[in-house]
């Protein structure tokens, strides 16, 4: 047997770049599959307008976030190589022309596949103003006069009113004006105001048609009724895009809740980093908005269509039109719980596996609420990163609170995009009664744990909640996410020691059952892989199946090649970036990568070792990269209870099955759909919501049997 190699050597084995695929563009492969959902004829129409929304919103915080950060890596003459060799520059240079690809397909998926559809169904998306009949025009002309008018703030620019900070993500409207006695002319500018439905409708003079317009255009059409004395020569739309990355000192930050709340202020005046116009714009007001945002040429996105396609997400949720639209997924209860008993009664006989949402989120928030108002709970502990804006979590710590618990919450203040209302919500926690921790310098808390210690008979017993996903009812109804609710001892304990550490920065000396980030998560994981790689040397059937979002981490990888080499049969199901080359002769032949794009948000972390025949699986909160592995605070947890390991292994065996949303990572870097011929067509996600309908139905029957009665007749008696 070949001598382990030490997980130094390993990945200096597997250091070479083109091992590696550069991370920023292997997600715009990700987003590119998202794309191919919105243009695969076999998914319904307001299926794919949903899809071809969520690919914009993708890439505006891809443009915000990590576009922004190479940017001031550039301007800070910072030329250290990533992984696949590429300077930050390089980057950017391989980056904005795809980008610009990218966005060429949306819209040509938009105007030659989508909007004939629509059409052919009866919604006419009027793309522009011109093309409205003469009531229709009347019609929008009196809505812009009574609801729009009113809102709009028209701004000029001359030498005694510069031109204006231009909000970040907002759509605008940009003119040049003149005098009617002049021949000057001058730019001006006038947002779109959010506060009002984007979706305009009009009449339509169409039986059976619903005819809308977007209100930029209402806007457009009417806009010379914002400058009276001015003659406007031209107006285009516009969208800029800002630098949001926040960039937080936290050793020099006094107060760090008070600093998030500065930054966040600051994130609308960030650096331009695009400019979105329409490929029709007039040149000099193009020139004119190019000075006066001080925006790079090659950071300007001319575009075939209405900007800003986020709009489609209101779109596809349009009322009717039901024949067009999967239909709706109502979460099932959970087989193993039932409303009759206390919920600690329950998980004290047996672990219970969750999984949303094709079973319903309510089991966690009946944890922490029936916690708050019994009165054997002493203390409730919980972490949050992203919560609802009208979360009945946190309505249940309050009540906990008020009801002489001792409640202890760290909400995660620097949760990318949620800051400001996490900060809220820890403002309101704290006035409750709550004990509030704003997160750990240099940390983010990413776990997903609950505990409740309860007072009983035989003494203190610890209630703990663990999962993959975030304590939101509401995205709980569109992620995949996986849980356990446990009673364990050993698990009860580890829970307690997060929450010291949180609280307190104070490791305990050793460890039952958790792997905690960014203590020895990843060594864990290290461990797992080479102790595959091991029995593959011995010999013995080696086998890894990873479930994740992400994969990204240099020496998790190098650990995967060398278990590959070793013969270790690797399945990865990773959603989104994956840095790894798969299938590739004398590296990793061995490796399959699959990403899986459906209905569904695919956000679950679980993770298989065959381990000799003794199976492990484990789950947590966090993927394979260094953000999570290196800089946060995750959870990994074992699933132990023999029907819960069942479960997630079925899990896991469903989606490496799956045909029809699984596209398969190919060795030069691209990702393929399966050919059907001879397979069997499965889509993993309806496999699982009709295997819970049918669990459910199978329970509720089984109930109504256990409550059958039969009368007493005389004959019995």
């Amino acid at each position: 047997m070949a001598d382990k190699k030490s997980n130094k050597e390993a990945e200096k084995e597997w250091k070479k770049s083109s091992y590696y695929v550069n991370r920023e563009l292997s997600w715009l492969e990700f987003n590119c599959r998202i794309l191919g959902e919105a243009k695969d004829r076999t998914i319904r129409p307001f299926e794919r307008i949903k899809f071809l929304g969520i690919t914009a919103s993708n890439l505006d915080e891809f443009f915000m976030v990590r576009v922004a950060s190479l940017i001031d890596m550039v301007h800070a003459g910072y030329e250290k190589t990533d992984i696949a060799g590429m300077t930050p520059g390089q980057q950017l240079e391989k980056i904005i022309p795809k980008t610009k690809e990218f966005m060429n397909s949306q819209y040509t998926t938009y105007n030659r596949s989508l909007l004939p559809l629509l059409e052919k169904n009866g919604l006419h998306v009027i793309t522009h103003h011109e093309n409205l009949t003469e009531a229709q025009s009347s019609y929008v002309d009196d809505f812009f006069d009574k609801d729009v008018y009113p809102v709009l703030t028209p701004m000029a620019v001359d030498a005694s009113r510069p031109f204006p900070l231009i909000r970040n993500k907002t759509l605008n409207i940009g003119a040049l004006i003149r005098k009617k006695d002049s021949k000057e002319v001058e730019i001006a500018t006038v947002q779109v105001p959010s506060v009002l439905p984007r979706i305009v409708h009009v009449p339509s003079e169409q039986d059976g048609v619903q005819e809308i317009i977007l209100l930029e255009e209402v806007i457009e059409k009417n806009i010379a009724k914002l400058f009276l004395n001015y003659e406007v020569t031209c107006a285009h739309p516009y969208r800029i895009m800002r630098n949001a990355d926040l960039t937080i000192d936290e050793d020099d930050a006094a107060d760090l809740l008070k600093e998030i709340e500065r930054q966040i202020k600051q994130r609308q005046w960030g650096e331009v980093i695009r400019l979105e116009v329409e490929d029709s714009i007039d040149k000099e007001l193009l020139n004119q908005l190019v000075k006066q945002l001080e925006v790079a040429k090659e950071n300007i996105f001319a575009i075939n269509g209405p900007l800003d396609l986020t709009f489609l997400s209101k779109l596809s949720g349009l009322d009717g039109f039901d024949h067009l639209k999967n239909p709706k997924y109502t979460p099932q209860p959970v087989p193993e719980l039932n409303s009759e008993e206390p919920i600690f009664d329950q998980i004290k006989k047996k672990d219970i596996f969750l999984h949303h949402p094709y079973e319903t989120f309510d089991p966690v928030v009946q944890f922490i609420s029936q916690a708050a108002v019994d009165p054997d709970v002493l203390a409730i502990k919980q972490t949050l990163y992203r919560v609802s804006s009208h979360s009945p979590i946190i309505a249940a710590l309050a009540q906990a609170a008020e009801n002489g618990k001792q409640v202890t919450v760290l909400v995660e203040l620097k949760a990318r995009f949620d800051e400001e209302n996490n900060i809220n919500w820890a403002k309101m926690l704290e006035k409750t009664g709550c004990h509030v921790i704003y997160g750990l310098v240099g940390l983010k808390t990413h776990s997903k744990i609950a505990l409740v210690v309860r007072r009983e008979e035989d003494g203190i017993k610890r209630y703990v909640h663990l999962g993959t996903g975030n304590y939101n009812d509401v995205t709980a109804r569109l992620y995949t996410d996986t849980g356990i609710l446990t009673a364990s001892d050993s698990i009860g304990e580890d829970a307690t020691a997060v929450f010291n550490m949180l609280s307190g920065y104070s490791e305990p000396a050793s460890w039952n059952k958790l792997a905690v980030a960014p203590i020895w998560l990843k060594d864990t994981v290290l461990d797992l892989i080479n102790r595959e790689a091991e029995n593959a040397r011995a010999g013995k059937p080696a086998h890894i199946i990873a479930k994740m979002n992400s994969l990204c981490d240099p020496k998790v990888m190098a650990a995967l090649y060398e278990a590959s080499a070793a013969g270790v049969k690797i399945e990865l199901i990773v959603r989104g970036i994956c840095c790894l080359r798969a299938g590739v002769p004398g590296l990793s032949e061995n490796i399959t990568v699959r990403s899986i794009v459906g209905n569904f948000l695919e956000h679950a972390r679980i993770l298989y070792c065959y381990n000799d025949g003794f199976e492990d699986i484990y789950m947590g909160s966090a993927d394979w990269m260094p953000r999570n592995l290196d800089k946060r605070v995750e959870i990994m947890f074992p699933v132990e209870d023999p029907q819960a390991k069942a479960q997630a292994k079925h899990i896991l065996d469903v989606q490496l099955a799956d045909t029809m949303k699984a596209y398969i990572l190919q060795p030069d870097g691209t990702y393929e759909k399966q050919d059907l011929r001879g397979k069997a067509k499965i889509c993993a996600q309806d496999v699982f919501c009709e295997e819970a309908i049918a669990a459910a139905k199978k329970e509720q029957k089984s109930g109504e049997e256990k409550r059958t009665f039969e009368p007493i007749t005389a004959d019995m008696k």
